[in-house]
Formats: C-alpha cells, sequence, structure tokens
C-alpha cells in the first residue's frame, strides 16, 4: 500500500499528477482512490490531493491522515513545509525548490520562510531540486509536474513503461514527447 499526498499551488499540475498516479494503479490492477481538496486554487492557492493505490487489500477511504504519507509530492517549498505533518516517520519528501509567495507576502502581510529546506531535512528524507528549472530546459515550464514523478518513480514499485504509457494516455499526443523528456531528466534528478 501506498499513500502519497501531493501539494502545491493552483496551476501547477498538481492534478494532472495524481491522475497519471491513478491510471498507472489501475493499469496495474492497484486499488486506487484520489481525492483533491482545491482551496483557492484557480487564483494560485494551496492544492492538495491524496493519491492511495493498494495491491493487497481493498481501500475504503480516498483520505490521508496526518502522518500516514509514505511520501509527499510537493511542488512548491512552502507547500513542503505547511503538508510535513502528513508525512510518516521515515516517509519521503520530494521537493520542488521553487518558491511562490502566497498573497499574504505578495501584498506585504507576511514573510516568506527563510531556510524551508534546512528545517523539511530536519524531519523528513529530503530529495529536492529545482523542477521549474529542469522542465524549461525541457521545453515548458508546465513540466515540472512530470520531472517530479521522475523523481517519484524511483520511489515506487512500477516499471518505467507503466509510467510512459500513463503519460501517453493522459497527456495531449503534441506534449507527450516533452513530457517524456522531462520525466527521464526527473528520474536523473
Amino acid at each position: 500500500m501506498f499513500n502519497i499526498v501531493i501539494v502545491g499551488v493552483g496551476g501547477q499540475g498538481t492534478l494532472l499528477a495524481s491522475k497519471l498516479l491513478g491510471d498507472i494503479g489501475l493499469s496495474l490492477g492497484y486499488d486506487v482512490r484520489v481525492s483533491e481538496v482545491h482551496g483557492m486554487s484557480q487564483r494560485g492557492g494551496s492544492v492538495i490531493t491524496y493519491v492511495r493505490l493498494s495491491n493487497d487489500a481493498p481501500l475504503y477511504s480516498a483520505l490521508v491522515e496526518y502522518g500516514e504519507a509514505d511520501i509527499i509530492l510537493a511542488f512548491e517549498s512552502l507547500e513542503a513545509l505547511r503538508a510535513l505533518p502528513y508525512l510518516k516517520k521515515g516517509g519521503k519528501l520530494i521537493v520542488n525548490t521553487q518558491e511562490i509567495p502566497p498573497m499574504p507576502v505578495i501584498v506585504g502581510a507576511a514573510e516568506y520562510p527563510k531556510n524551508i529546506l534546512e528545517k523539511l531535512k530536519e524531519s523528513a528524507d529530503v530529495y529536492a531540486t529545482n523542477a521549474t528549472e529542469i522542465a524549461v530546459e525541457c521545453g515548458t515550464a508546465k513540466a515540472a509536474n512530470v520531472v517530479l514523478l521522475g523523481m517519484l518513480s524511483k520511489h515506487l514499485p512500477f516499471t518505467y513503461e507503466a509510467w510512459i504509457d500513463a503519460i501517453k494516455r493522459n497527456v495531449k499526443p503534441q506534449f507527450v514527447d516533452i513530457n517524456i523528456l522531462a520525466f527521464n531528466k526527473g528520474r536523473e534528478a
């Protein structure tokens, strides 16, 4: 069983990432549950998605409780920090080091926290990279989500071919090649 929490900011592709994970799980015969909480996602607010995959017992809930996530996949640094309570002891945190200031920071009512990565490393097994920068090198910043999925793929028992097939099934044909390149770069990160 795998409990994965995906967090980010609206527009970063967290929902596509959860769709790809669910697709892979279903294609391999896993019981799959996916649940999304949007907040003010269309205005750049927090987005959280729970993905649960099981190949040995039925799943009755889509929600991941605090302390139950095997992996947190964070599309933005502050969102990684906010999601940390979900991570179980010994869990993994995969984080895009990109920083997107929330509205209180933009208007000057708050300050973006400093040294987030160091704080995360105090509490978790952290795998961090600037996925957005890697995606831009691949041709589009919008592929940062797939870069992160490439990183995640190293921590799940799914074959490379299963990931590529899921990308082909869920990404528009004109963007498949860029997304496969981004996925491969994520696996290398």
